[in-house]
């Protein structure tokens, strides 16, 4: 029976291991440890594993917020919504939002939201966003 291990180890050395995306020699897209995306692409469950990892880093960094423990569920997965989409540093940008949410004004909050170049290019996710925000209700 062959050793997983081993199989791993050089397949790791024969491919390399590259943490970005990258073209291979004949002009494929690839990832990780010659995963072919453009023709293999990813399976559901590697799907869900990554979105579990970045759901986790997202929270994780939404939480470093001083006004987080302040805020209810809804306005709380607006946040790391939006620090999942831009990163904590760009989302640490929207001044202004980040007052209204540390004085608990969520209406200017979502006004302040609207206000973006973030919306204007998100689509019907900030609208969703902008709405929950106001209302506190996620629909």
């Amino acid at each position: 029976m062959i050793n997983l291990e081993d199989f791993s180890a050089h397949l790791s050395w024969a491919e390399g291991r590259r943490s970005y995306p990258y073209v291979d020699s004949v002009g494929k897209t690839s990832i990780g440890v010659g995963r072919n995306l453009d023709d293999k692409g990813l399976r559901e469950s590697e799907i869900d594993f990554l979105l579990e990892n970045d759901i986790a880093e997202a929270l994780d960094e939404a939480e470093k917020l001083s006004y987080w423990d302040d805020l209810d569920n809804v306005r709380q997965l607006i946040v790391a919504d939006m620090v999942f989409n831009m990163g904590l540093p760009r989302f640490k940008g929207f001044i202004n939002t980040n007052q209204a949410l540390r004085e608990g004004d969520y209406k200017k909050a979502a006004e302040e939201m609207k206000d973006s170049k973030w919306f204007r290019q998100t689509g019907r996710r900030a609208f969703r966003l902008v709405a929950a925000m106001k209302t506190g209700i996620w629909k």
